[in-house]
């Protein structure tokens, strides 16, 4: 069987590629001439029979984009004890720390961002998806629809903007309405409930900005939009309340083991030892599997870009629209669309495509105008003109394109959570769950767990000033006079909520940070008027200088220094 994977690697990608069997699991290595044929070498090799495929392939010249590591290094830990370890801040790792703060636990979550949600989980569209995407019996459509019904009754505790828009998945050939019964026995298969096939005149009663080139289309009711980064925060900030540790800027280098058992895990920040350990360290999960020596997958990261379009076109759209063409089903990805979310927005995409580096954002203008081309034609009065900004994220994949929930098979208190990418939003609280479990049954063995009797699953949200009736507003700016200093004119944020921000249970102390919470600067200007100002208040209410502050933590400053001296002194 190996002999027959490794000839047909060679002839059908490069004369360059070894394979070998370790364990379940197939490794490639050699080198090649370009990242294509690595990721056509991966997807030949990620045959049922193997667990996975740890891809090693090698492109000579390809330059070396490595993953961004703090700088910190204050001795934060010595050799600290708990008694479970999560390394990931991002909407699973904080799900997890979060449904964990139910038990009397010593729960440590670590990420070597200076805030959570810095990398997937604030770079999507924040649909929660109905889950007909995802292959049926697959991980992801069980948990993409389990977790889609669990989201509302947690957006609701944590009091995070969830609303059910639902998806239109559209045509633009009546073609499709004779294969329609293929889509209800999706539907049926992946238990997601009913769905609805429309012709275009009762989408256009729905949706009447729909232009003519849609023909007919499938109506999936459970879609909901809920944004990203404010999920992440209120998961990771509710658990701190019930007594879960975060440490931030703490990188994982190096674990050290006795036979099947990780002992100690080294960071930057000082030693760990920990009874069970979770890696959902997302596009790093790979690099964590390595360091406890059970890696058998390998994330390639799939880039999407996405676009921004001014609430000034929020009433185009009530829902989300997904365009499907042939291609697309073919394709390992659904293919984006128009999502309509909470706060009046509509996003555009994302797009998909593989490249080689894990913390690579940036945008090309050929993707862009290929983005924009195929989806804003599909509803009426939308233009390039209406854009405010455009950010890219990455997709941690897998070549075995699912999720991996599981206990190690080698290492006996590891737990892999990888693989998460889209729906992995929508599928956050039944893999946080399922993860749980698997703590629980490791821990069970070593100690007595008890409920933790002051668990509270509700979090009050920072007050959004805007969002309440003008009574209301009036007298919380009577109790404090900060709530009436508006400073982010596009969103109406005031400086109270900024504030609020900054001494919330994971403080907020950086601009990216601020606007994850405060969605300060996130409108139509992008901070051009409210930044100096939430500099300002950040410097009020910490230690921080102004030339300290940054936009996403060390690497990322502002300023360089004052230009200004008065009287002896530094004029900030």
């Amino acid at each position: 069987m190996i002999k027959e994977l490794q000839s047909k690697l060679k002839k059908s990608v490069h004369q360059g590629i070894e394979c070998e069997e370790k364990r379940k699991h197939i490794v490639l290595e050699g080198v090649v001439d370009s990242y294509d044929e690595i990721i056509r070498a991966g997807y030949l090799a990620a045959r049922d029979e193997y667990k996975g495929v740890v891809n090693r392939l090698k492109v000579d010249g390809l330059e070396d984009k490595s993953i961004r590591i703090p700088t910190l290094s204050d001795h934060q830990f010595k050799d600290d004890p708990c008694d479970v370890l999560v390394i990931g801040g991002g909407i699973i790792g904080c799900a997890i720390i979060r449904w964990l703060s139910k038990y009397n636990l010593d729960i440590l979550l670590v990420d070597k961002e200076s805030d959570i949600a810095m990398h997937q989980s604030s770079r999507n569209d924040g649909m929660v998806h109905p889950g007909f995407a995802p292959k049926p019996g697959s991980n992801k459509a069980v948990y993409n629809v389990k977790g889609n019904q669990m989201f509302e009754k947690m957006a609701g505790d944590l009091e995070v903007p969830f609303k059910r828009v639902g998806t239109y998945m559209l045509f633009e050939h009546y073609y499709y309405a004779l294969i329609k019964e293929l889509f209800f026995r999706r539907a049926e298969h992946n238990n997601m409930g009913t769905i609805e096939f429309l012709f275009k005149d009762e989408i256009l009663k729905r949706e009447p900005f729909v232009t003519d080139k849609v023909k007919c289309g499938i109506y999936m009711p459970t879609t909901a939009v809920c944004p990203p980064y404010e999920m992440t925060v209120a998961l990771a900030e509710n658990a701190v309340l019930n007594g879960a540790r975060v440490s931030l800027e703490t990188y994982v280098y190096k674990m050290q083991k006795d036979k099947d058992k990780i002992m100690k895990v080294y960071t930057n920040r000082g030693e760990i030892i920990p009874k069970v350990v979770i890696n959902c360290a997302g596009l790093s999960a790979d690099f964590i599997a390595e360091l406890a020596d059970d890696r058998f997958f390998t994330i390639h990261p799939r880039k999407g870009q996405i676009a921004i379009l001014d609430k000034n076109k929020a009433d185009r759209l009530d829902c989300v629209l997904s365009i499907i063409d042939l291609k697309t089903m073919k394709s390992r990805t659904k293919g984006g669309g128009l999502v309509k979310t909470v706060e009046g927005n509509i996003v555009v995409g994302p797009s998909a495509y593989e490249q080689p580096y894990k913390e690579d954002y940036s945008t090309t203008k050929e993707d862009m105008d290929e983005l924009l081309e195929k989806n804003l034609s599909y509803i009426k009065g939308l233009s390039r003109s209406d854009v405010i900004t455009y950010t890219a994220g990455n997709r941690a994949a897998t070549y075995k394109e699912d999720f991996i929930i599981e206990k190690s098979d080698y290492v006996s208190n590891l737990i892999h959570i990888a693989g998460i990418q889209s729906p992995g939003y929508a599928s956050s609280p039944a893999i946080a769950e399922k993860a749980c479990e698997y703590a629980l049954e490791i821990l069970k063995e070593k100690m007595k767990i008890t409920d933790n009797e002051r668990y509270d699953p509700h979090r009050k949200s920072i007050p959004r000033l805007d969002k309440f009736p003008k009574d209301m507003r009036s007298d919380m700016i009577m109790k404090n006079r900060d709530y009436g200093h508006i400073i982010c004119r596009c969103e109406h944020i005031s400086k109270g909520e900024i504030i609020d921000a900054i001494h919330s249970p994971i403080p907020a102390v950086t601009l990216d940070a601020i606007k994850r919470r405060t969605r300060g600067g996130m409108g139509r200007c992008q901070g051009g008027f409210c930044t100096p100002l939430i500099m300002e208040i950040i410097k009020e209410e910490t230690d921080l200088k102004m030339e300290e502050i940054s936009k996403k933590g060390k690497q990322s400053h502002i300023l360089y220094q004052s230009t200004r001296v008065k009287a002896g002194r530094n004029d900030d």
